[in-house]
């Protein structure tokens, strides 16, 4: 297992934390306003997020050496590339539950958050239980080579954000109006507190992520089971989760092969891991990054030579079964010359 163990003192974490911290505060102050985010606007913050994540590369080139410089790059990739997955599914959460443009950039504020949150969280148990138990990497591998399958050949399962089980418990256990009330998660009626359409949307947000992550830091975790290096991989890759959704939402479309480039290169953090158990041990670093940059560029470069003249001004999500009504409403009613929902790439909204 290629760990690449080196002294990171208390306060370099503190002021990563920090940094991250202040970034996303950044973040939000320029967006308080729930204005409409424009391309332009989202390529230039997607610019700026992309070099704050290849900038901390080069300082730990300075600070560690190239070889594990070369590794925070290789998670850092795949993170980026797996990200664009999220976009296609918290595109469709979006236009199913017909969220106004102005108010999504605050739902993925806290959706990042949240996934954060979730993938600290995941790879210390993650980290730990590489570390203890070597069969674990086996349980790892297997299961992303099983997910890289299933998005390959599962591309078109059906997705009803609806049908979310945590979302259906949340509707339960917590009052909801079932309406936006502009940017708020909640109000306040008659004295009563319920949650709004905008507080679902978040949930079910959060909701699909948990299962990216789960996938994602798997897929560090087969690069390496450094905490810190998989930590900063995972954080500077989500930082600029929300920028890359304004600037691809409408470009999807140009992306239809990318999901067998993302199946491939879980497959192939899937073998890594197994390998890294086995007299094989682990594979080279400079092997690992060759083959996550060519297979990125492969895909991309496939999908937009094979969509090349095609309309994108709008994004080609795939219509979800049901549409909420005008105003909001809770219920859903199927579209009756609507074709069935499909997945994004093969991930199904849990």
């Amino acid at each position: 297992m290629n760990d690449l163990s080196f002294p990171v003192p208390l306060w370099v974490w503190a002021a990563v934390t920090l940094g991250i911290c202040v970034m996303l505060a950044v973040d939000l102050i320029a967006h308080r306003d729930n204005h409409v985010i424009g391309f332009k606007e989202a390529a230039i913050w997607s610019s700026i997020w992309i070099a704050i994540g290849l900038g901390f590369g080069l300082i730990l080139l300075a600070w560690q050496g190239g070889e594990v410089s070369s590794t925070y790059y290789a998670g850092y990739l795949i993170e980026k590339a797996l990200s664009i997955d999220n976009v296609f599914v918290f595109a469709l959460v979006f236009s199913f539950f017909a969220v106004p443009d102005a108010y999504q950039h605050k739902v993925l504020f806290w959706g990042v958050l949240g996934a954060l949150a979730a993938r600290l969280v995941f790879i210390f148990v993650g980290a730990e239980l590489l570390q203890v138990f070597f069969w674990t990497a086996y349980l790892f591998g297997a299961f992303l080579i099983w997910t890289g399958w299933k998005m390959a050949v599962s591309k078109d399962e059906e997705v009803h954000p609806d049908r979310n089980p945590v979302v259906r418990l949340v509707k339960k256990l917590i009052p909801t109006d079932p309406k936006f009330h502009g940017d708020k998660f909640f109000i306040r009626v008659s004295g009563k507190r319920l949650a709004t359409l905008l507080f679902v949307v978040l949930v079910a947000v959060e909701a699909t992520d948990l299962i990216f992550a789960i996938d994602s830091v798997a897929a560090v975790l087969a690069i390496t089971t450094n905490t810190f290096l998989v930590w900063t991989a995972n954080a500077f890759a989500v930082l600029g989760l929300r920028s890359l959704y304004f600037c691809l939402a409408g470009l999807l479309r140009r992306f239809a092969y990318l999901h067998y480039g993302l199946a491939v290169l879980l497959a192939f953090a899937g073998v890594k891991l197994i390998l890294s158990e086995t007299p094989v041990g682990k594979l080279p670093v400079p092997l690992t990054l060759g083959f996550i940059a060519v297979t990125i560029t492969v895909s991309i470069a496939w999908s937009l030579i094979a969509t090349r003249g095609q309309d994108t001004d709008t994004a080609d999500v795939p219509s979800v079964t049901g549409t909420p009504p005008a105003d909001g409403g809770d219920e859903t009613a199927p579209a009756p010359d609507q074709p069935a929902a499909r997945g994004a790439h093969g991930k199904e909204s849990p």
